[in-house]
């Protein structure tokens, strides 16, 4: 059967192509259209199933009505439960979201950017990798809408979503040796990426602030590469080694093979080893005892990423960058040894 075309709906509405474009496109009262040629080409649109091609379209109002979302894993929980926010966001502004993912690497990332420019999306809202700083660089001198969220480049001025991550990890070491723990380790990534920096940053400087800690924090760097090969075994190698009496994974993937590891071990939580997982996870709240995190407001990230890049997108860009660091919060369960609320 035929593809109806947009010409095809014209001739059976007796009104020129263009003035059909002006309907679909909401243009129809600017340009003096009637109201009974409006009411006749949407009754023929929808009589005949007419469904406008989006690149076409872009061409000719200058939108697509999409949005490129490129994040590390979308497969993770965290970035998926954020996606989710982000299309039911952009929705009400009626855009949809076109996904994808970098798993950390330059060239699928450079890749991945090439072609959401060719799909002519309308605005960016990316989770860089450590080395896409130029490209980025060069979409906000050509005046791209574009919000960065989950980490940021420090000396490029970019509108950005972040938490407060040195907060986050500190709280998390606060809070284990608030509970007594006194040798004290963590598994983190081997990353330059600021989010991750500011983590080990903010663990540490707690740490160090507490003058009753004698023994250094054993400190474990898995590559992200290959954090789904041997991480298990590389972090109960590492446990059984440094016998810490507390670990904090500083992400929730980590985390999961952590709860492997110390399985394998034959360890208990909490009565061997006290655990924090920085970001949450259902296997978290399911595990038994369940798992203390520090829990990003995943909502709150998704709603101000559409705030901001609608604002550039509906009225221009702003002549300094709208940034915004969020606090995370600590979500207390069982797995340092008290009982579950979320700590404000």
């Amino acid at each position: 059967m035929k593809k109806i075309s947009l010409r095809d709906i014209a001739l059976r509405a007796g009104v020129s192509p263009t003035t059909v474009s002006f309907v679909l496109n909401g243009k129809a009262r600017e340009n003096r259209v009637s109201r009974e040629v409006i009411r006749r080409v949407e009754v023929l649109v929808k009589e005949l199933g007419y469904e406008p091609n989006p690149m076409a379209r872009g061409l000719r109002t200058g939108r697509t009505m999409t949005i490129g979302l490129m994040v590390e894993d979308i497969s993770n929980h965290f970035f998926a439960t954020l996606a989710k926010v982000i299309e039911d966001e952009a929705d009400k502004f009626g855009y949809d979201v076109i996904y994808c993912s970098t798993e950390n690497k330059e060239a699928r990332a450079k890749k991945l950017l090439e072609m959401l420019k060719h799909r002519r999306v309308d605005g960016y809202i990316l989770t860089p990798t450590a080395h896409l700083k130029d490209e980025i660089r060069k979409l906000v001198q050509e005046e791209k809408p574009l919000v960065l969220m989950d980490r940021y480049f420090p000396t490029l001025p970019t509108n950005y979503v972040v938490i407060d991550n040195f907060q986050g990890s500190s709280m998390a070491a606060t809070h284990l040796l608030g509970h007594g723990y006194q040798k004290l380790a963590i598994v983190t990534t081997v990353s330059r990426q600021t989010q991750m920096q500011q983590r080990l940053r903010g663990f540490m400087h707690a740490l160090h602030s507490d003058s009753t800690i004698a023994t250094p924090c054993a400190e474990l760097c898995i590559s992200f590469e290959k954090a789904g090969e041997n991480a298990a075994e590389q972090i109960s190698r590492f446990l059984k080694k440094n016998k810490p009496d507390a670990v904090f994974f500083a992400t929730n993937y980590l985390g999961i093979y952590g709860i492997e590891a110390i399985k394998y071990l034959g360890w208990k939580i909490p009565s061997q080893i006290g655990m924090v997982s920085f970001d949450d996870h259902v296997i978290f709240r399911l595990y038994q005892p369940a798992i203390t995190c520090v829990a990003q407001p995943v909502r709150k990230i998704g709603e101000y990423v559409i705030k901001v890049l609608m604002e550039n997108i509906n009225g221009g860009m702003h002549s300094d960058p709208v940034q915004h660091i969020l606090s995370p919060q600590l979500i207390i369960r069982e797995s340092c040894g008290e009982r579950s609320h979320v700590s404000e």
